[in-house]
């Protein structure tokens, strides 16, 4: 379902006031915009919100988690040669791989070494914050960070192969990113902090163009640790093969031509904030809760909605999304003492209870993405029928996330 506000956005499924206000405010700037039906409030721009621009990006819109991204990987294996080894193969992901802030394993064949590390971007940093930066981004690629990001294995609910997902984006190297382009937008130094605020960058100066420049580069490093994250599972933990991959970020800004009115076509930049591009044949890995299925989508082609898919910006989803949020899911704890400051709607019985009658083994995770706090994703993708086609639905069979009280500032 999909309706229409005053100011002519596209909005497709239901929202509280706070993010349609939101979508409202960054509509005021950008020359289209749309929400979609996993929105919930952001910072400055909603999750699930899509805006164009011309000739400018939205630092605040691409978010300080610079190209967060879902890859899939489908394998030769099937459910039947795995069962009994599910529990051990949920250990070693959990053991094997880093989850919350730095790397916590023994690995050495994180791809430290990639060419990204080489790249002329990385001369646009400050020479004082450079050498930093760039250790950090090592220490940190392949790592998932906590919050809602993850590693799954799920099964083909048509065909029953194996399938291996993880969410997560460029961590710490990202985050430095955005906030030092707040910080210089607003005439501070690099390195410095400011309240986040909406910080357009026009492309032709050269501020716009580092942003730019060091944005691709961000998006360079996230999809280097999903796919390292991803084929590690499947090769080294699972022991199969990968048949075919899907991966797409959705915290990213993309340069785009889009149809604004019948007959008047531009090149515009694209904001996307938690959406994921749906263009006509375009794969996208979709994830639901740690308790839902998940699916593999593609932009509609045949019989398609095309004025739906114009107006959307050709985007869809990236998750159920939210309906609560992580403090009203969770409550509040004293992170020294470990005091309940305040009650939380989602105990650890509700959460295990859901889990164990979807049969999903989980390692990690925290109240704060209990599948109640999540939208039900058949719903939501329901609500952008015609734009997108369902090719497969994957059932979750292990979900590893950071621990209960893991602190990562880098999540988001």
């Amino acid at each position: 379902m999909v309706w229409w506000t005053e100011e002519r956005i596209p909005v497709f499924g239901q929202h509280d006031d706070e993010a349609l206000n939101q979508i409202r405010d960054v509509n005021s700037r950008a020359l289209r915009t749309a929400l979609m039906a996993d929105g919930h409030p952001g910072y400055i721009m909603p999750i699930g919100g899509v805006a164009a621009y011309d000739n400018k990006v939205s630092v605040a819109g691409v978010g300080y988690d610079i190209a967060c991204g879902n890859i899939a990987i489908r394998t030769d294996d099937t459910v039947e040669v795995l069962d009994e080894f599910l529990s051990d193969i949920a250990d070693d992901i959990q053991f094997q791989i880093s989850f919350g802030v730095g790397r916590t394993n023994d690995n050495t064949d994180a791809p430290t070494d990639h060419t990204l590390f080489e790249a002329d971007q990385w001369n646009i940093i400050p020479l004082s914050h450079r050498g930093t930066m760039r250790e950090l981004a090592r220490d940190q690629l392949g790592t998932v960070g906590s919050g809602n990001h993850y590693v799954d294995v799920f099964v083909d609910g048509a065909d029953q192969h194996i399938w291996v997902g993880c969410h997560f984006g460029s961590r710490g190297f990202g985050h430095k990113i955005a906030t030092a382009f707040m910080a210089l937008a607003a005439g501070k130094q690099w390195g410095e902090r400011v309240k986040e605020a909406e910080t357009l960058l026009d492309l032709n100066t050269q501020l716009g163009q580092d942003y730019w420049d060091l944005m691709q580069l961000a998006g360079q490093y996230a999809y280097a640790g999903r796919a390292w994250v991803a084929r590690h599972v499947v090769e080294n933990i699972i022991g199969a093969h990968i048949h075919s991959v899907v991966h797409n970020n959705h915290n990213f800004a993309w340069r785009e031509t889009h149809e604004l009115t019948p007959g008047d076509e531009r090149n515009l930049v694209v904001v996307r904030k938690g959406a994921t591009p749906a263009w006509p044949g375009q794969y996208g890995f979709i994830g639901g809760s740690m308790g839902d299925n998940a699916v593999i989508v593609r932009g509609a082609e045949q019989n398609a909605n095309t004025d739906l898919q114009k107006s959307a910006l050709f985007s869809t989803v990236h998750g159920a999304g939210r309906v609560m949020s992580r403090r009203k899911a969770k409550g509040k704890v004293h992170r020294k003492t470990g005091r309940v400051l305040e009650e939380g709607e989602i105990s650890r019985d509700m959460m295990d209870s859901w889990l164990q009658g979807e049969q999903v083994l989980l390692r990690g995770g925290d109240l704060d993405e209990a599948p109640q706090a999540y939208r039900r994703l058949p719903d939501v993708l329901q609500n952008h029928e015609g734009t997108i086609e369902i090719l497969h639905t994957l059932r979750p069979l292990i979900v590893v996330m950071a621990g209960e009280g893991e602190y990562d500032p880098y999540r988001d």
